[in-house]
């Protein structure tokens, strides 16, 4: 029987997936598998997935779909009773399957979290972080069994990592748990989505995967695949209010969906601001015609309400600016 699937997704991933699928295999649970989705690399990435000669491993060769889609295909092939996910410039510790597993099965948990160190790729230094560490539910003890209700006071200050937890199986086949395909932050409405449709969560308090920081890193540059905070928050805001769980979490919920696109409209890249001021202020428009728009403008805290008035006011981003000067 299969324990524990591991699904690794690589484009050109050349210079780190030897690192990845070693880590993978040489895991003391022996009982796992290593489903590799190759999504259209173009550089020498095949031929060293090809090197490795291990029953264990299945290989999906595809045209170039994006990361959501990928890890949606490897969870079709997925045959063990928990699925776990490594990016391919990451490796993992080499009694992660071990401990995670025997955690999970114990307390036949849904979602089995675990603790990230990074790995500082130009100084060769490990550190620690408080986001990865989990540190906002230190309130949480190993061996606890929880749901979302056990969090509800920080449930949106989570790291929504997908490779930070294990699932089971049966339980993201039966809520029909998907990534959002076709958007960079695939992870943030995925973690939401199955965090709040769990029965029983659990957490063990050790580093088991090593996060690789190099420059490349997608949250390391504000550029165009930040445009994409605003379509994740739609998708997000949708998962709370299909879901029932709305009202439960509405205040905290609005803010959250205002933050992210105002962080990113004052760092991303100036070339293309004007190109992000245009899909909130679409998406501020929709709100201002929905059901939830008196909720937005009574639950806003006093700068979030004054960003999202003055989108709706303005009608480009130079008059956008003229009355917020950096200020927002």
């Amino acid at each position: 029987m299969t324990k524990i699937s591991i699904i690794l997704c690589v484009y050109n991933g050349e210079e780190f997936i030897e690192n990845a699928i070693k880590s993978v295999l040489n895991q003391t649970l022996e009982e796992i598998e290593l489903i590799i989705v190759n999504d259209g690399s173009t550089d020498n990435t095949p031929n060293i997935i090809k090197q490795f000669n291990d029953e264990r491993i299945k290989i999906i060769n595809q045209e170039n779909k994006g990361l959501g889609a990928s890890r949606n295909i490897g969870m079709e092939y997925a045959t063990g009773e928990y699925i776990g996910f490594l990016d391919a410039d990451d490796w993992l510790d080499e009694k992660m399957c071990e401990i995670t597993y025997t955690e999970a099965k114990k307390n036949s948990t849904d979602i089995t979290m675990f603790q990230i160190i990074n790995y500082d790729g130009k100084t060769g230094e490990y550190y620690e972080s408080d986001w990865f560490n989990l540190k906002n539910i230190e309130h949480i003890k190993e061996n606890q069994i929880f749901t979302h209700n056990d969090t509800k006071d920080v449930l949106f200050d989570f790291s929504v990592s997908a490779c930070q937890k294990i699932y089971r199986n049966s339980f993201l086949k039966k809520i029909n748990a998907k990534f959002p395909e076709n958007i960079y932050f695939e992870d943030m409405p995925f973690f939401y989505y199955v965090y709040l449709k769990a029965k029983k969560i659990s957490i063990i308090r050790k580093h088991l995967y090593y996060r690789l920081k190099h420059e490349d890193s997608i949250t390391e540059r504000l550029d165009h695949k930040f445009l994409d905070t605003v379509k994740a928050g739609k998708i997000l805001f949708d998962i709370f209010t299909e879901n029932n769980f709305y009202e439960d979490y509405k205040y905290d919920l609005i803010a959250y969906k205002i933050n992210g696109p105002r962080m990113t409209l004052a760092g991303i890249d100036k070339k293309y601001q004007n190109q992000m001021y245009n899909l909130i202020k679409e998406d501020y428009e929709n709100i201002k015609k929905s059901e939830y728009y008196n909720d937005f403008l009574q639950n806003l805290g006093p700068k979030k309400k004054k960003f999202f008035e003055d989108i709706l006011n303005t009608n480009s981003y130079d008059e956008f600016m003229k009355i917020n000067k950096n200020k927002y």
